[in-house]
């Protein structure tokens, strides 16, 4: 009777065991489960926030655009009047006229390019005004790029005048270089 009671209890203690080892299995998959989720959110977090900072810089340019535009044109006003172009006659933003009427004159007149060249290479006015356009363009490309997620804005800046400019002025720059004159 007494080895059946010691068996019985030594029974109970097991079974008290196993379950207490089954309840640490569940505490510890419980926080395997917590730990996995927290650490999803945490990304998830972080990866708003990134976003969040991104559109944030992209309204940042967005509301000073006019001051870039401002300062871009600025420096196109000395080399409109150098090669003799002038804007366009719509309703855009005075740059957007004023890079139209540049590239529109590029379009229809292939020597505007070599006009270019040789005010770049004789009036250094033009020279400096180049550059600081295609600095301050450059800057504003790359900062759209960095800041812009989906690549959509820096895109259409890229692909449209403020892109095509900075080709056609490089061309200019590049070939008053070469040559000499």
């Amino acid at each position: 009777m007494q080895d059946m009671i010691i068996t019985i209890g030594i029974g109970v203690i097991l079974l008290i065991q196993i379950i207490m080892a089954y309840f640490i299995y569940l505490i510890i998959a419980r926080e395997r489960g917590m730990a996995k989720t927290l650490n999803y959110q945490n990304n998830l977090i972080i990866k708003i926030q990134s976003i969040l900072k991104n559109k944030s810089a992209t309204n940042a340019v967005a509301e000073n655009a006019e001051m870039i535009y401002q300062d871009l044109l600025q420096n196109l006003i000395p080399i409109m009047a150098a090669i003799d172009v002038m804007p366009r006659n719509t309703n855009e933003h005075p740059l957007w006229r004023a890079l139209g009427g540049i590239m529109d004159e590029y379009a229809k007149n292939p020597f505007a390019l070599e006009k270019l060249r040789r005010c770049i290479k004789l009036d250094a006015e033009v020279s400096r005004s180049i550059d600081n356009y295609m600095n301050r363009a450059d800057g504003f490309l790359n900062h759209l790029t960095t800041t812009d997620p989906d690549g959509i804005l820096a895109a259409t800046f890229t692909d449209g005048l403020l892109g095509q400019s900075l080709t056609f002025f490089a061309q200019a720059k590049q070939l008053a270089a070469q040559t000499t004159e």
